[in-house]
């Protein structure tokens, strides 16, 4: 009481009290209020934290997965792949992306979602559904073979808004992160201000509570540094992140594939590349080495040398030839290197390769192309010369075969020559054909005339242990081909057929058949297709038959199974080539033991305008002949054969004195026969000669190596014969230009053609 009393009485010590007590009382509700605001900004920052690493991670990773299922190498990608090249790989790619866009899409939608985020997955779904929706047209269109642009018009998808709609999902993620990272931020910010404040006011009351004043400013000081080191954290971690997004992208955007593994070889990551190369997803190869795409190509010490390499710590280079998922090889330029820690410790190893196939195919297309070029300067070297020679021989033995008596062992011996020398003639055919050195004549004539021709050919070469058979249709089959090509083909055919059965038991046949094939429209109709005929040609022997590694081969350029010097590898190529040329195709069936046919394919024409051509009498004449070739042997040849026929020949090596003989009585001559490739003058300088005297001078062109038309000079009547020439039709070709009407030389183009146009063409 007497305390209380005294106090009342004086009151200071009662103001001081209560002063002290109301800064005492200040001073911790201030640092409650500081320990209040400090714990709600900790909050703030555990809240925008949580929801930047977790709902934002997640977001971004979704929307990730989306694009990359969208964007190059994805869903569209590989639908529009699909249409334009029908490869099923890309149909399996496409419908297992988009089974993987829907899980991702259900995933997004389970979370919590902005309006904008719903509206712009429901659009991007509506428009993959759409793309779903369109590959049963274009499986469709694949297996019916339609047009790229009909397929293309009928699958086309607008995929714009949903291109729009993952803009805006995207941005909006974006802005949210942003919005989090501004609250983070924001909340550290007022963090350090509270500490500031706090910091001022205590040292204001330090002399009131000195021992709060310590432990609360050790309390602060420790809460300072804990969120500025949160703050460099973060600044640190979205640095960190940019540069890995960076790096990341860079990886899997990369042209090359790349492949890291840990030291035992095992896979541990894969990019896009790679998967797009091999055809493998990266799930299906993790944890495996890389021995699945080893095909059998590099040899054992080659990796052991790879090994030795990268295990001391050097890369090594090299090229792999790989199996991918589809089973198809690939070659891939390769560099491994190891990478190491900080230490020199090796932890992973790095494989970089790029797809050097087609690269490689490039190389071997200029090298078959430089064989080719080689093939074809040998065959136009040796064309000339080698068809005068065949020439001589053709025209000596028609005369020697005008004079034996026939059956006779003379007139076998003359036929056989005559066949030698047409299987030569062939064969020079074969080899400019092959090298494009031979320009081609095509006409309308009737398939069964040349199967016959051909059957007759080979009845006197081919053994009588193989039987030739013939089923074709009694009416005309008529096709647009030249008519020496296609002798090419069906006698490569017949040889290669023969030579198969050898010795033994066996039969030729062949098969002529008209079937139709459906026309392929230009635009969509609602009519019905147009069929169109087709003359089918079956060529087939009960020879041994071929091995698939051998049917996988036999049109390649220089591929035989013949011992050296009984093949050229040049056969098969040049049929096929020839076949294409007539707009054909050709296919092949064998097996081991069950023979081979060969199927040809040829459209065929109206067979009122076949050119048949009439078997009668070769006649003769009392005409004069000018004979200019630098050949002596061929010279004399040509004056034999025509003076059997009743002709007066003048004949001359030199084409100067046979254009001075011409000049000096031009009426003299009724007709000239001129080689086209001679010495100082050829045969084009010759008839220019001879029409500038005499513009209706019939000359007849004989060459033996031809890689031009010569229509473009022609001014007066004109035909060219292709040596070996056939007696007979050269002397009916000079008796047809001899008999047709010459009014003047602006009616050059009437001449009469020659007679053959296997061994003769009117240019």
């Amino acid at each position: 009481m007497r305390l209380l009393r005294a106090t009342l009485d004086n009151p200071r010590p009662v103001l001081i009290s209560a002063a002290a007590a109301v800064l005492l009382a200040a001073t911790v509700v201030t640092a409650v209020y500081l320990g209040g605001e400090t714990q709600t900004r900790f909050r703030e920052i555990t809240t925008s934290w949580t929801r930047y690493s977790e709902d934002a991670d997640q977001k971004g990773a979704l929307i990730s997965e989306i694009r990359g299922l969208l964007g190059y190498g994805g869903i569209i990608h590989n639908f529009k792949n699909y249409v334009l090249r029908q490869d099923g790989s890309y149909l399996t790619r496409l419908r297992r992306q988009l089974a993987d866009f829907y899980g991702v899409v259900d995933g997004f939608e389970r979370m919590e979602l902005a309006e904008v985020e719903r509206n712009s997955l429901r659009e991007i779904r509506r428009t993959m559904e759409t793309y779903e929706a369109k590959i049963p047209i274009a499986i469709t269109a694949a297996a019916e073979g339609w047009p790229i642009e009909k397929t293309d018009q009928l699958v086309k998808v607008d995929d714009t808004a949903a291109i729009e709609a993952l803009r805006a999902i995207e941005g909006y993620w974006r802005q949210r992160r942003q919005e989090s990272t501004r609250e983070i931020v924001g909340a550290v910010h007022e963090g350090d201000a509270l500490i500031a404040f706090g910091y001022r006011f205590l040292f204001a009351f330090a002399f009131v509570a000195l021992a709060l004043y310590g432990l609360f400013y050790l309390l602060l000081r420790e809460l300072y540094w804990t969120i500025g080191r949160l703050s460099r954290e973060l600044i640190e971690r979205m640095r960190a992140e940019r540069a890995e997004n960076k790096l990341s992208r860079a990886v899997e955007q990369s042209p090359a594939t790349i492949v890291i593994t840990d030291t035992d070889g095992r896979i541990e990551y894969v990019n896009r590349r790679f998967e797009q190369v091999t055809g493998y997803d990266r799930d299906e190869v993790l944890g495996r080495t890389p021995k699945f795409l080893q095909s059998g190509g590099t040899s054992p010490e080659e990796y052991a040398e790879l090994r030795r390499l990268t295990g001391g710590g050097e890369e090594w280079r090299g090229v792999f030839r790989n199996v991918g998922r589809n089973g198809e090889s690939y070659w891939a330029e390769t560099t491994i290197l190891p990478l190491k820690d900080a230490d020199g410790t090796i932890r992973n190893f790095i494989g970089m390769g790029e797809d050097v196939t087609e690269k490689r195919k490039a190389r071997e297309q200029v090298v078959k192309a430089q064989k080719m070029e080689a093939v074809g300067l040998l065959a136009g070297g040796i064309a000339h010369d080698f068809n005068n020679v065949l020439t001589t021989i053709l025209g000596n033995a028609h005369l020697a075969h005008l004079d034996v008596e026939p059956e006779s062992d003379v007139a076998l011996a003359v036929e056989q020559i005559e066949i030698a020398a047409k299987r030569a003639q062939a064969l020079v055919r074969q080899l400019l054909t092959f090298a494009r050195r031979k320009p081609a004549e095509a006409r309308r004539l009737d398939l069964r005339d040349a199967i016959d021709e051909v059957l007759r050919l080979l009845r006197a070469s081919v053994p009588p242990t193989i039987e030739m058979t013939l089923e074709a249709p009694s009416q005309p089959v008529a096709v647009f081909a030249d008519p020496t090509h296609l002798h090419q083909v069906l006698l490569n055919l017949s040889h290669n057929a023969v030579e198969a059965i050898g010795g033994r038991q066996g039969r030729l046949c062949f098969r002529l058949a008209i079937a139709e094939a459906p026309l392929r429209a230009g635009h969509e109709t609602d009519e019905p297709p147009r069929l169109a005929s087709i003359a089918e040609l079956v060529v087939g022997d009960t020879g041994p038959g071929m091995p698939p590694e051998v049917v996988g081969r036999v049109f390649d350029p220089f591929f035989t199974t013949k011992p050296v010097g009984k093949g050229t590898g040049l056969g098969l190529t040049v049929v096929s080539t020839l076949v294409e040329e007539m707009g054909g195709t050709i296919g092949l069936d064998s097996a081991p033991g069950k023979g081979t046919r060969f199927t040809i394919r040829l459209p065929m024409v109206d067979a009122p305008d076949i050119d048949k051509k009439q078997v009668s009498e070769i006649k003769g004449g009392r005409e004069r002949i000018l004979v200019v070739d630098d050949e002596v042997d061929i010279v004399s040849v040509y004056r034999r054969l025509m003076m059997r026929l009743g002709y007066f020949v003048e004949a001359y090596t030199d084409p100067h004195t046979a254009l001075a003989a011409f000049r000096s009585d031009p009426g003299r001559f009724d007709i000239v026969v001129s080689d086209l490739v001679m010495p100082e003058m050829n045969g084009e300088m010759i008839a220019r000669e001879i029409w500038q005297v005499r513009p209706d001078c019939p000359v007849i062109i004989c060459t033996g190596y031809r890689t031009r038309s010569l229509r473009e000079w022609r001014h007066g009547a004109l035909a060219v014969l292709d040596k070996p020439v056939d007696p007979s039709s050269l002397a009916e070709t000079i008796r047809a230009m001899l008999d047709a009407p010459r009014s003047s030389a602006g009616d050059a183009d009437d001449a009469a053609p020659a007679p053959d146009a296997a061994t003769a063409a009117v240019d």
